[in-house]
């Protein structure tokens, strides 16, 4: 038998295997702050971050593929996560390659910028190139129910848009403000990392908030194409291109129930509150 037969058919063929190797890095899941145990299926530089230093000090790493699934979420944590990606592709001179499944929207398109090209399913909802916030109002229901609110502060600015006092115009002014701030830098990110690519359109089309399907975000220059991860490596890199997964940071319940990263006698009721509340944000885009 030949050496090269002998090695094919050992544990040797993975030390000496010559062949391309993919580091695929799944961004699944809302964008929310991390370090807390209650986070759920989320995406964070805390829940991240090891992977993301994992996959890039892969040894013969011939590139990093980003599938992502996001409907978005803290703009703090996008950033995050993309610098930290950015970083290391740049110090360790590899180049990153999006793919978009159902959707790649707001934050979750924030995190494809990162990549150096982008791909996306015909189907993949990608855009939403804005910022919200929502929440709830309760001073008419407080009212019916002979509630009275009893609040203290020092300092005039330290209780702006407190659900349970009437809603302020210079409060909804100050909010507005940071809203902006927040979706000039994204637009800003936008313009910068796709360049070039990006079709001559209106800043007002672009940066609405408004989502397309896969094909509308090529013909935008939002995204480079349309392809899945698996069939686009095979075809740069050739058949024998290898993959390596990294999959975040989950809690025992998180993979058996989806409920979160829960410690035993954790209030359940808080893990609901955290799946409704991701729920929603999915609920954006019919999912």
């Amino acid at each position: 038998m030949k050496i090269s037969e002998l090695i094919a058919k050992t544990p040797l063929k993975r030390l000496v295997d010559k062949s391309p190797l993919v580091a695929v890095l799944p961004l699944y899941g809302v964008i929310a702050p991390g370090g807390g145990k209650l986070r759920g299926e989320q995406i964070n530089l805390a829940n991240y971050a090891e992977q993301i230093e994992a996959a890039f000090k892969t040894k013969g790493l011939t590139a990093v593929a980003l599938p992502i699934n996001s409907p978005g979420g803290s703009p703090v944590q996008s950033s995050l996560v993309f610098d930290r990606i950015r970083q290391l592709a740049d110090e360790k001179e590899v180049p990153v390659y999006a793919f978009a499944e159902d959707v790649m929207a707001s934050g979750g398109y924030w995190l494809g910028l990162c990549a150096d090209e982008i791909y996306v399913n015909r189907n993949s909802v990608v855009g939403s190139i804005g910022v919200v916030s929502a929440g709830f109002g309760f001073p008419a229901l407080m009212e019916k129910l002979g509630v009275d609110r009893r609040l203290y502060s020092a300092g005039d600015n330290k209780v702006k848009l407190d659900p349970f006092s009437p809603e302020k115009d210079e409060d909804i002014t100050w909010l507005k403000s940071i809203q902006g701030d927040i979706h000039e830098s994204f637009k800003e990110l936008v313009k910068t990392r796709r360049g070039e690519r990006l079709k001559k359109r209106k800043d007002k089309e672009l940066f609405s908030g408004d989502v397309w399907t896969g094909q509308k975000a090529v013909d935008l220059g939002l995204v480079d194409g349309i392809g899945d991860l698996r069939s686009f490596m095979r075809e740069k890199y050739g058949e024998e291109v290898r993959f390596k997964r990294f999959e975040g940071r989950q809690g025992f319940l998180q993979r058996k129930l989806g409920l979160g990263s829960q410690s035993i006698g954790e209030d359940a009721v808080n893990a609901l509150v955290t799946k409704v509340r991701d729920q929603a944000a999915w609920g954006r885009f019919g999912l």
